[in-house]
Parts: C-alpha cells; sequence; structure tokens
C-alpha cells in the first residue's frame, strides 16, 4: 500500500470521526493506520479539556467501532481498534494544547533555533505566556518550531491533601 493511500486512509478516517467524537465533548488528535502481518493497527488518540478518562476512552472506542462499522472507510482487511488519550509525548500545534498543558512545564524551540524551558502561564488563540526562570514570556504561536511538555516527578506544588 502506497504511504499516499495511507494518508487518504487515515484522513477519511479521521473526517469520519471529528463530529461523532466531538458530540462525546472529545477531540481527535491524531489518528495512525500502520500494517501488522495480514492486520492493521487502527490508533486514534483523543483528548478534551480537563483531561480524558478512562470513562472517555471506553465511550470513544464505542463510537468508534459504530461509525467504522456504518463505513467502508476501513475496507475488507482485519483491523485492530486502538483508542487512547493524546499522551505526554506528543508535541504542542493547536492553541487547545497550550491551554489543557497549563501550569505545566514545556520546552519550547523557537523557529530562531532559540530554546526555552518555561511553565504554562496562560494562552490565547494566538499566542502562550510562559514563566521562563521567573519572567513572563510571551510567544506566538508562528514562532513555535517544536514544543514538548516535559515530565516532573515529585513536583511540589501548593495544594495539600486533607
Amino acid at each position: 500500500m502506497s504511504t499516499h493511500r495511507q494518508d487518504g486512509t487515515r484522513d477519511r478516517i479521521e473526517a469520519e470521526l471529528v463530529d461523532p467524537l466531538r458530540e462525546l465533548d472529545l477531540d481527535v488528535e491524531a489518528v495512525e493506520v500502520t500494517p501488522a502481518g495480514k492486520r492493521r493497527v487502527l490508533r486514534v488518540a483523543v483528548d478534551k479539556d480537563g483531561g480524558v478518562t478512562l470513562d472517555d476512552v471506553a465511550d470513544a472506542t464505542r463510537e468508534v467501532s459504530r461509525v467504522l462499522d456504518e463505513s467502508d472507510v476501513m475496507g475488507e482487511m482485519p483491523y485492530t481498534l486502538e483508542v487512547t488519550s493524546r499522551g505526554v509525548d506528543r508535541p504542542l500545534t493547536l492553541p487547545r494544547h497550550w491551554r489543557r498543558n497549563a501550569d505545566r512545564l514545556v520546552k519550547v524551540t523557537l523557529t530562531d533555533g532559540t530554546d526555552l524551558t518555561g511553565r504554562v502561564l496562560s494562552s490565547t488563540e494566538e499566542s502562550v505566556t510562559l514563566d521562563v526562570s521567573g519572567a513572563r514570556q510571551e510567544v506566538a504561536y508562528a514562532d513555535v518550531a517544536k514544543a514538548l511538555v516535559q515530565i516532573e516527578f515529585n513536583r511540589k506544588t501548593e495544594k495539600k491533601d486533607d
């Protein structure tokens, strides 16, 4: 199967899923179709404000299965469906990604090659404000070449469990 055909299939699958999953308040973040022997693996990553729960993944899996059963987009070849959350390792590419990662530490590479690491303070549809070493810095999304959430272990927070 050519890459172009796989891309076309992936795009068709994504187009079929966007509206039904939006009804569940979920965004389609990624669709991947990977050959696996005589089968294919279809991975659909979803996200929403406040994060995705196991119940959300279960609901999304049922909805994706229903939509694909009613469509011919996957053709006759058998496939395995995996529905997951977006995952912390995916780049921040849309305003909603920044909004959903407020207060998280991110590493940003700007289009001029400069690297910044800072905490997301706020975001708009055009830019993000970061706390970089105690200084507020506004960065336009157009100036971002790549941005990834950084994993923090043992981060001290002000919230206390009662």
